[in-house]
């Protein structure tokens, strides 16, 4: 299957046979490697009912449910692993997901957008309206991004919830590059996390 470079990278790190919860999992792309490929328990979450009919189609275990909510429903440590891709900028509270997702899962993957690329940056600042991108293609009023952040934001927060790193990986134009500067060159960040 070809995945997106976050969530391939994602499903080279988790451990086969794990149990594991994909929080806004959509269509299952993920789950579906997941369990295919390494044999892994996937159950995923999915606030948009046309994603979670698609992934039942490919007789997934996922149940309509919005994130905000309905992850606090989950006990403590049920999942080894817990994934949230480009999700949490949609989070209504990003910190509380977090910590839910930390609670859920004994380690977790979080993968988003970085909104200080560079080619962000400068259509920003060429245009002085927010940026529409190859990797952000919806404008500012449709877009379900409601939490720009980027990966500086995201080690802060890591630092002020007590969570630690156990991985980075960071991707520009569909491509791995290294963490040097990271908060400029990536387009997208990868975080494998534990407490």
């Amino acid at each position: 299957m070809n995945l997106r470079p976050d969530l391939a990278k994602i499903a080279a790190n988790v451990p086969e046979g794990a149990r594991v919860l994909d929080i806004g999992c959509g269509d299952g792309a993920l789950m579906a490697e997941l369990r295919d490929g390494k044999g892994v328990d996937a159950r995923g979450i999915e606030i948009d009912p046309l994603a979670v009919e698609q992934a039942v189609a490919r007789g997934l275990s996922v149940v309509q449910g919005d994130a905000n909510r309905d992850l606090a429903d989950y006990p403590d440590k049920a999942f080894d692993v817990a994934i949230l891709s480009q999700t949490l900028q949609t989070a209504e509270r990003p910190d509380w997901l977090l910590d839910q997702l930390l609670r859920v899962g004994r380690t977790a993957f979080v993968s988003f957008p970085n909104f200080a690329y560079w080619r962000m940056r400068l259509a920003l600042l060429r245009t002085g309206r927010m940026p529409v991108v190859r990797h952000l293609p919806e404008s500012w009023y449709a877009t379900k991004n409601i939490h720009h952040l980027t990966v500086e934001d995201f080690r802060d927060l890591l630092a002020e919830r007590g969570v630690a790193v156990d991985s980075a990986w960071f991707f520009a134009r569909g491509r791995e590059i290294g963490g040097t500067n990271a908060n400029w060159r990536a387009e997208h960040a990868v975080f494998r996390l534990s407490r």
